[in-house]
């Protein structure tokens, strides 16, 4: 209800701003003919992509990252200024998971009806994947029932999906095609410099994606341990990996019980695991919890990045969608073997 009494307001701004700016410097044309391009984009892989393909542009373009502040997707809520840029904005770009639905109710309020609007899980059609409860993961039963009773009928029965697109590098290619194809509509006098930008970024992403494969071809573990969330399904099935987590990639549990401890311990010392994989951010609790209760105790913790939570500070400091993947790659050369 917030949120609704926060957008009935905004709406009558934005659209008192839109009618007071027709014509004027404050307007953005759609067609690519005002002075500034302005693109919104939700989480960081999203944002960088963007700026990737919109980088040799002659173009005004100013490009919001919406979590710059490191916020988690998971619990994001925009402020009134990010509800009146997405508003008035001329691309809005996001990734359309349960964690977006705000962003629906944001976009019905919206003044510039021309807006491109790429909802990226959409965009990836049958490459979506549910959410997959997973032999050992704790539930979240008394979580989930509580959601239900504020859902109505039809979104309680629709699947959850798995929003960690960005974490598969094939992904990553097919939508900044989607990305790039709606630029060159909106802004045709710069498009042959979108289509060469994502020509050069899929050169890249195609040789990270041939480091995976090469990497996964010649290990022989072929089942990664997280004590943590897991939101790298995509990036497992691109690769033929098996895994055993904690929780759900979009799991907002934080403590393990003892059975859910107990069993990744156990699948440990089957594999004779070397590694339990954190997250970005994590404290390390639960991996250390599975360690000291496995036979040997000696495996070690290592950190993937789920490229979720990207602060302003790793950005300025040149961190980037690729950048943050080969650090995933090198954490995975170095641990398996």
């Amino acid at each position: 209800m917030k949120l609704k009494r926060l957008l009935s307001i905004i709406s009558c701004a934005a659209l008192a701003l839109g009618t007071a700016g027709c014509g004027g410097s404050g307007s953005s044309a759609v067609s690519g003919s005002g002075d500034k391009l302005n693109i919104v984009c939700t989480v960081f892989p999203v944002y960088d992509w963007v700026r990737e393909l919109t980088k040799d542009s002659k173009k005004d373009i100013e490009i919001t990252y919406l979590l710059a502040k490191g916020a988690d997707m998971h619990s994001f809520q925009p402020t009134a200024d990010d509800i009146m840029k997405i508003s008035t904005c001329d691309m809005f770009v996001y990734v359309g998971g349960e964690s977006d639905k705000w962003a629906e109710d944001a976009l019905k309020e919206s003044v510039n009806k021309d807006m491109k609007v790429i909802d990226l899980m959409s965009s990836l059609g049958d490459d979506a994947k549910e959410e997959v409860v997973k032999e050992g993961m704790q539930g979240e039963e008394e979580h989930d029932h509580e959601d239900e009773e504020h859902e109505d009928h039809d979104h309680s029965e629709a699947p959850e999906y798995d929003e960690h697109i960005w974490l598969s590098v094939r992904n990553a290619e097919k939508l900044c095609g989607v990305i790039c194809d709606d630029l060159c509509s909106i802004d045709k006098d710069n498009a042959e410099s979108y289509k060469s930008a994502l020509a050069g970024y899929k050169t890249e992403l195609e040789k990270l994606d041939a480091d995976f494969k090469a990497l996964a071809d010649k290990t022989s573990e072929k089942t990664l341990i997280f004590g943590d969330r897991f939101p790298f399904r995509y990036f497992v099935e691109d690769y033929g990996f098996d895994y055993y987590a904690a929780f759900v990639g979009c799991s907002a549990e934080t403590e393990a019980s003892f059975e859910t401890i107990a069993f990744l311990a156990g699948k440990a010392d089957d594999l004779s695991a070397k590694t339990v994989y954190i997250l970005e951010n994590s404290d390390g609790k639960i991996a250390k919890a599975i360690i000291d209760s496995t036979k040997s105790k000696s495996a070690k913790t290592a950190v993937l990045n789920s490229i979720q939570s990207v602060s302003r500070e790793q950005l300025d400091s040149g961190e980037s969608y690729l950048s943050l993947m080969k650090k995933n790659y090198e954490t995975l050369s170095s641990t398996l073997s």
